[in-house]
């Protein structure tokens, strides 16, 4: 790969940052957190999460520090919990 398109991609990683608590606390969304073991998933009021984590805390960052309440593993991962579509397409 080039020199300037590599330059190019790096500046724009950099410019790349993980949405924080106080980013979707904003929003009004929770946080979704799902258990990559047995599927168990739930959501999680951000305000609760602010108050023990600061609202400066990268939201995938969360589930390193969660351990599933239905089968103990701390292999949980976490995204924004953001509003559905509904149903989108049909299927008969």
């Amino acid at each position: 790969m080039g020199r300037m398109k590599r330059h190019q991609l790096d500046a724009e990683e950099r410019q790349r940052q993980a949405t924080c608590l106080g980013d979707i606390a904003d929003s009004g969304v929770d946080v979704f957190c799902w258990c990559n073991r047995c599927g168990h998933n739930a959501v999680i009021e951000t305000a609760r999460l602010m108050a023990e984590l600061g609202p400066g805390f990268p939201v995938p960052e969360i589930g390193a520090k969660m351990r599933c309440s239905s089968c103990g593993s701390k292999d949980v991962a976490t995204r924004p919990s953001w509003p559905s579509l509904g149903q989108v397409t049909r299927h008969d």
